[in-house]
């Protein structure tokens, strides 16, 4: 399948920190429908001014806003393994769905989606497959894109993201320090229920309540299993 790629620039961009290294993927939803998500994305009016570096419509067509040299400003206040502040490291798409919580993302988007992510991998090989995100995985309680309804199972399938492996024994010992190895963290201020609700919006979707029971441990296992459990 090849990417139908519009070039649409926005002036909401700045240069990379010399020496940066592009080494995160974060997924995101619009929330809003296409042209609206693009005249924001392109607003130099706005006091918090927004961007991305790509923009995938219902169809699978993708524009292009932001080289991906350049950093845009779609994380926000964000976390991940360590570090804060993700966007001067990181690529960021904005998937065309008004929530994904209660829509899908058709066929067609997720095709092109495939594609656009394999082209970034290909050009940023220090992206891991753990750190293909989504916004939620990374700004946990604040935000919870691209959603429930959102098929990381199927991109993970497709090399892009990890999916734990089924029937793994459940994870012994400190949960949320086992999270933190994975790479989840947030504020102190953030709780930690919430940070679980993260790990379950990517990893288990059909039960986001932030408890720590058998499956859900199972499903970080799963994960950290392949990585070395002191990953």
């Amino acid at each position: 399948m090849t990417v139908n790629l519009i070039d649409l620039p926005s002036p909401n961009h700045a240069p990379r920190a010399d020496g940066a290294v592009v080494d995160i993927l974060v997924l995101h939803y619009t929330e809003l429908p296409l042209q609206e998500s693009l005249d924001i994305l392109r607003d130099t009016t706005r006091e918090h001014r927004v961007s991305s570096h790509y923009v995938l419509d219902l169809d699978g067509t993708a524009y292009c806003l932001v080289p991906e040299d350049r950093t845009a400003w779609h994380a926000g206040k964000s976390w991940w393994r360590g570090r804060e502040a993700l966007n001067g490291s990181s690529i960021g798409i904005e998937i065309v769905n008004l929530h994904g919580d209660r829509h899908d993302y058709p066929a067609e988007q997720i095709g092109a989606l495939v594609e656009l992510c394999r082209g970034i991998l290909v050009r940023h090989p220090a992206i891991e497959p753990r750190n293909v995100v989504g916004h939620s995985d990374i700004a946990p309680q604040r935000k919870i894109d691209p959603g429930r309804r959102f098929p990381w199972k199927r991109l993970a399938e497709q090399g892009i993201g990890l999916w734990p492996k089924a029937g793994t024994r459940p994870l012994d010992g400190d949960f949320h320090k086992a999270l933190q190895r994975y790479g989840y963290a947030a504020p102190l201020a953030v709780p930690p229920k919430e940070i679980v609700k993260a790990f379950q919006r990517h990893y288990r979707a059909d039960r986001v309540d932030g408890m720590i029971d058998p499956e859900t441990r199972s499903r970080l296992a799963g994960l950290l299993d392949p990585l070395g459990r002191a990953a």
